[in-house]
C-alpha cells in the first residue's frame, strides 16, 4: 500500500513538481489505522493532504504523505428543523455542496466552487461570502496518530476563528480527519449580504439555494483562475485583523480603505485591496506571478518552484508592512 519516490504533482494545484519519499492513499478508517502501524510510518514524518488546494510545498518531502479517499454521505439525525450529514473526509467539497443544493439542505450554498476535500474544510474553517464551515460543522471524526485510536470531537471543542482551529494549532500533525458531520437547516435561510452576492442572485432570478450556488460560481470563476489551467491555490494571504485604533490611523490616510468591523469592534481590512493599492496586480518575479484580476491570488506562470512562489510571497509581504504597516499572514500552508 505505501509506494516510493512518489511525484506529488498532481497532489498540490500550486502544480509544483516535489515527490513523497513515501505516499498512500486510504479509503477507510481501517486502513488508516494499519497504514500507522507500519514500521515505514513510525520511522518518518507524517503529512495528511487532501485536495492540495491549499499547501506549497518548497522541497521533496522526506517522509510518508497519506492521502484521503474516504468517500461516503450518510445521514445520522434529521428533525423537523435540520438535518445532519456525515461526510467521508475524501469527498471532493463542492460536491458535497451540491448535494445540499440539490436536497434542498440550507447552509453550504455560500461555500460553493471552494477547491479542496472535506476534511480540509474542518482544518482549515473555510469560508466565503459571510459564511465559514464552522457555522455548520457539527461533530469531526479523527483518528489520533500516536495511538491509532479513533476519536470525536464536537465543534464547540475546536477553538474556530477566522481560517483558523486547534488542528492548525496545539493538535498540529496530532490527527488525521476521516469524516466529518454537518448540521444543514431544512427551513430557508439565505446569508445575501456579503460581497455584491444578492445583487447577482437578483440578476438570476428569484432567490433559491440554486441561484445563490449559481450567483457564487459565478462570482468565483469571473475573479479566480482555474488551477487546472494556472497553477495556483487560490486566496494566498489571510485578510488582516486589526484594532479600531489602527483602522482609524490607516483611515486618515487611505479615506477609501474597505473595511468590515467584528463583533469584537476589530477590523478586518482586505488583503486584496492592499496588494492592488501597492501595485502588485500582475506583477511578476522570475516564474511566480500576482494575478492580474485578484491580488490575492498567486499564480505559477513558468513552472515555478516552491520557493519561487514563497519568495514572491514574501517580498509582497513585506512590501505591505512598509507601506501600511500591517502584517500580512499566509492562508496557504508551507511545507518546507
Amino acid at each position: 500500500m505505501i509506494q516510493k519516490d512518489i511525484s506529488l504533482l498532481p497532489y498540490n494545484t500550486f502544480g509544483i513538481d516535489v515527490k513523497a519519499s513515501y505516499f498512500a492513499s486510504f479509503e477507510s478508517v481501517e486502513e488508516l489505522q494499519n497504514l500507522l502501524k507500519d514500521t515505514i510510518t513510525k520511522d518518518h514524518p507524517i503529512f495528511c493532504i487532501g485536495g492540495g488546494s491549499n499547501l506549497l510545498f518548497t522541497n521533496d518531502f522526506d517522509g510518508v504523505i497519506l492521502h484521503s479517499i474516504i468517500k461516503g454521505y450518510s445521514i445520522l439525525e434529521q428533525t423537523n428543523d435540520s438535518i445532519v450529514v456525515k461526510v467521508g473526509s475524501g469527498e471532493t467539497w463542492d460536491d458535497f455542496v451540491a448535494l445540499c443544493v440539490k436536497n434542498t439542505w440550507y447552509g453550504a450554498e455560500n461555500l460553493s466552487g471552494i477547491p479542496g476535500q472535506v476534511g480540509a474544510s474542518a482544518i482549515q474553517n473555510i469560508g466565503a461570502y459571510g459564511v465559514e464551515a464552522k457555522d455548520i460543522i457539527e461533530q469531526v471524526e479523527c483518528i489520533e496518530i500516536e495511538t491509532g485510536e479513533t476519536c470525536t470531537f464536537d465543534v464547540d471543542e475546536l477553538d474556530y476563528g477566522y481560517r483558523h482551529s486547534r488542528f492548525k494549532t496545539e493538535w498540529k500533525e496530532q490527527y488525521i480527519i476521516t469524516s466529518v458531520s454537518y448540521r444543514l437547516s431544512l427551513s430557508p435561510h439565505y446569508n445575501l449580504e456579503y460581497g455584491g452576492l444578492e445583487a447577482m442572485v437578483n440578476a438570476l432570478g428569484k432567490v433559491s439555494l440554486q441561484t445563490v450556488r449559481e450567483a457564487v460560481l459565478h462570482i468565483r470563476n469571473a475573479k479566480l483562475p482555474d488551477p487546472k489551467v494556472l497553477g495556483n491555490a487560490g486566496s494566498f494571504f489571510m485578510n488582516p485583523i486589526i484594532t479600531n485604533e489602527e483602522f482609524i490611523q490607516l483611515q486618515n490616510k487611505w479615506d477609501k480603505l474597505p473595511h468590515f468591523i467584528l463583533p469584537d469592534n476589530r477590523v478586518k481590512v482586505p488583503a486584496a485591496w492592499l496588494i492592488d493599492q501597492a501595485g502588485w496586480k500582475g506583477k511578476q518575479i522570475g516564474a511566480a506571478a500576482v494575478h492580474e484580476t485578484q491580488p490575492l491570488v498567486l499564480v505559477n506562470k513558468e513552472n515555478a518552484s516552491g520557493n519561487d512562489i514563497l519568495h514572491l510571497a514574501d517580498t509582497i509581504t513585506k512590501d505591505i508592512y512598509e507601506k501600511f504597516g500591517i502584517q500580512l499572514h499566509r492562508e496557504v500552508i508551507l511545507i518546507e
